[in-house]
């Protein structure tokens, strides 16, 4: 039997309607924020602080070390490279100067060598013709005729008397060849036997010159400032 619905008692009606319909979805809980977890922070103690401390400064240190080795290489390196390129110009300096000595000194060793060298060969020159002049007029005596020639030759204008003095072997061979000149000049050719042959001398009133070889010999070393005499070895 159906009870009409105006006439259901409370109860009932929660009983018919617990049968009869859906019951209606619970409310959803409330959807709660998440709770953030804050990590626990650590502090580090005295003792690490501490050796945190010793570590970076120890780093420190050897970054210190390596770089001022690294600057003080390059520095050192830069400072020797001067030092030696100093020291190699001071002894290339001296080895040039000892070079330069070595050379003066060789050069002066060689002109006095050279000049030793000539001496000794003018004086073998002079030796050989001094040996070579008083054979030659044994074996020319007519050389005496040019000795004369250049003897009345250095006579500018001939004022008398005109005397001209000659070894009489010498006279002989001058009378021969030179007669008519001399006698045009003037000459008078007078024969004197403590004369050497191939020599003579002039005389006039202002002039006097003596062509003996002896005189010639001796005009001729004295020009070339050796010292050997005419009579010598």
């Amino acid at each position: 039997m159906v009870i009409p619905k105006e006439q259901q008692s409370a109860y009932q009606r929660w009983e018919m309607a617990s049968f009869n319909e859906r019951p209606a979805p619970a409310p959803a809980p409330a959807q709660q924020a998440p709770v953030e977890i804050m990590p626990q922070v650590v502090l580090p103690s005295v003792e690490e602080i501490e050796a945190m401390r010793e570590a970076a400064r120890h780093e420190g240190y050897l970054q210190g070390l390596q770089e001022g080795r690294e600057q003080g290489y390059a520095e050192g390196r830069a400072q020797g490279y001067a030092d030696g390129a100093e020291a190699g110009q001071t002894e290339a300096a001296t080895e040039l100067e000892h070079v330069r000595a070595i050379a003066a000194t060789f050069g002066d060793a060689v002109a006095a060598a050279d000049e030793t060298i000539a001496a000794d060969v003018l004086e073998l020159a002079l030796r050989l013709a001094r040996g070579m002049v008083r054979t030659a007029f044994d074996v020319r005596p007519e050389l005496i005729v040019p000795v004369v020639r250049e003897a009345i030759g250095y006579l500018p204008v001939l004022q008398q008397p005109a005397l001209l003095s000659l070894h009489p072997e010498d006279a002989l061979i001058v009378r021969q060849t030179m007669a008519d000149e001399l006698t045009k000049g003037g000459w008078r050719i007078i024969e004197d036997a403590s004369m050497a042959r191939g020599g003579c001398k002039v005389e006039t009133a202002s002039n006097q010159i003596d062509a003996q070889a002896q005189a010639r010999w001796h005009r001729l070393t004295h020009a070339l400032g050796a010292n050997i005499e005419w009579m010598g070895q």
